[in-house]
């Protein structure tokens, strides 16, 4: 992983952390939530984080990206699961979402390196 990948999570973790300092009921709710339905249950985790991948390229949602791609590969998806769902999402985000593929790869040959 490259320092510019270091940075965006530091970064973000940073964020989250200011914000749990100003309002920790802002991520409370949210984060209950979030561990729920990112748990294994009926679907595993591997294709939760797939699921969410493909939405965040559809709604062109950059920290989604970082953070699902980076998931998904954590949860053991391979490269061409990974792709495979961020082209679900650019079927259901058009040409927009189109334009987040490289950034998908990106994160992917960084976070395998």
């Amino acid at each position: 992983m490259s320092s510019s990948d270091n940075n965006f999570f530091q970064e973000y973790r940073n964020g989250l952390k200011r914000v749990k300092d100003v309002s920790p009921k802002t991520l409370e709710g949210f984060n209950g939530f979030y561990q729920q339905a990112m748990a294994d249950g009926s679907l595993n985790i591997k294709t939760k984080e797939l699921i969410a991948l493909g939405i965040g390229v559809a709604v062109h949602c950059d920290n989604c990206i970082w953070l699902h791609t980076r998931a998904a590969v954590k949860a053991g998806a391979n490269t061409e699961e990974i792709l495979e769902a961020a082209q679900v999402g650019v079927v259901m985000g058009g040409g927009p979402a189109f334009t987040y593929l490289p950034l998908v790869q990106k994160i992917i040959d960084q976070l395998t390196e």
